[in-house]
């Protein structure tokens, strides 16, 4: 099973923009439900998916800037 990867401000550049595969970005929050919710299918994502795109994680929390910088926002329903 391959593991999404864990990243950060300072992995950012490099694992995403600079990636030579397509990626997959899953913005997510310890205190998020959803985002608890669809971790088992981020997971096989990033088992289905491997060697053809890469599935990195980004916890909001920690990452701040990069979530307002792609105005990643949380929707209350």
């Amino acid at each position: 099973m391959v593991e999404p990867i864990e990243v950060n401000e300072s992995n950012f550049e490099t694992e995403v923009l600079k990636s030579t595969l397509p990626v997959v970005v899953d913005f997510w929050a310890t205190w998020c439900g959803p985002c608890r919710a669809i971790t088992p299918i981020v997971h096989d994502v990033a088992t289905e998916m491997d060697g053809k795109a890469k599935v990195v994680k980004i916890n909001i929390d920690e990452s701040q800037s990069i979530s307002i910088e792609y105005s990643v926002r949380s929707k209350m329903v």
